[in-house]
């Protein structure tokens, strides 16, 4: 399917070559994406400076000059467009075959840009970063909304990183809503990268919360949720932000504190949970305590049990050399001791 494609891909690429004007040029591939008038644009370049692949969602309409009846040729068509960015415009030619398709581009940067931006702080940009911003779409207006929120004193390359991971304007205005007034670049990046969303923050606070910057992107980290708070709150649980973090590092799920209400254990207290987690005192190990006589054992020797390797088939040991009816007790001493292996 992708023969005549990738014949060309080579035949533009070495066009671009030859374009003496053109100082950034490289491949380019566009491919479907599950979401409506969205497509995958992926960029390859080498150069001096290194290769550089870079995939990013783009808007159909953002393809200027190209058609879908081009895109989506059954036979296969050649084609050319522009991106075309505040940074500077890609001219891409190439070939399409039904909606995937791939060439060469070009880059002209725009002196306009470069001269904005230098206007607003950002010094003499050389050209690869003016690449860069046109690739990631830096646009004056969000620099400038950036700058009127008190961010002044951000480099190049900070634009770039928040740009990359979507650190918007109206990210920082909702953030700063809930009372994350001082947040850096640095930090703003951070709860992006482990998606503090909006709305997580919105939730966390409806349910009782009111997490720092830090622990909004460890409870992230972690896999605290909004459902699993949810959860434990309608089986009476009133957890901390560090007890549900502590949960969740130790794998406490809602399913094991039900499990142990339903073995008739009750509300056991998260502590207690987290710490037959720890030691492997799970529900499983219960019901065969159970089947070997040991009914309801409390949840300290449970514990004391796994930590000192007494487990099922250890009993089932002492059972074949003649010990039965041991208690618990006794079997922790024959493990501590070494009398029986």
């Amino acid at each position: 399917m992708f023969r005549n494609f990738y014949i060309a891909l080579g035949v533009f690429s070495l066009a671009a070559a030859t374009v003496a004007s053109a100082a950034i040029s490289g491949q380019w591939t566009l491919g479907p994406l599950p979401v409506a008038d969205k497509l995958e644009l992926t960029l390859h370049r080498t150069s001096v400076h290194g290769t550089m692949s870079s995939s990013s969602a783009v808007a159909s309409d953002q393809l200027h000059g190209l058609s879908a009846s081009t895109m989506q040729s059954s036979a296969g068509e050649t084609a050319h467009f522009e991106i075309v960015r505040d940074a500077g415009k890609l001219r891409c030619d190439g070939f399409f075959k039904d909606g995937s398709g791939g060439g060469a581009f070009n880059f002209e940067p725009s002196a306009a840009f470069a001269s904005r931006m230098s206007a607003l702080g950002f010094g003499s940009l050389d050209e690869e970063t003016i690449f860069r911003m046109a690739v990631h779409d830096v646009s004056l207006q969000w620099v400038q909304d950036l700058q009127s929120l008190g961010f002044k004193h951000l480099t190049a390359d900070d634009l770039l990183t928040m740009r990359i991971h979507n650190v918007t304007a109206e990210y920082v205005r909702g953030l700063r809503k809930f009372g994350y007034q001082n947040l850096s670049a640095d930090e703003l990046v951070t709860m992006r990268i482990h998606g503090v969303a909006l709305d997580f923050v919105q939730q966390m606070w409806d349910l009782g919360y009111k997490p720092t910057s830090d622990e909004l992107v460890t409870m992230r980290i972690h896999g605290v949720s909004v459902d699993f708070v949810k959860e434990l709150k309608s089986l009476g649980y009133e957890p901390a932000i560090d007890e549900l973090v502590t949960m969740r590092i130790h794998g406490v799920t809602v399913e094991f504190a039900r499990e142990l209400r339903d073995l008739g254990y009750g509300a056991v207290s998260m502590d207690q949970m987290v710490t037959m987690r720890i030691h492997g005192a799970s529900t499983d190990f219960i019901k065969r305590l159970d089947q070997l006589g040991y009914k309801h054992v409390p949840i300290d020797e449970l514990v004391t049990m796994r930590i000192h390797g007494v487990t099922p088939e250890f009993i089932e040991n002492l059972r074949s050399r003649g010990m039965k009816n041991l208690t618990i007790d006794q079997m922790v001493n024959l493990k501590i001791h070494g009398i029986v292996d």
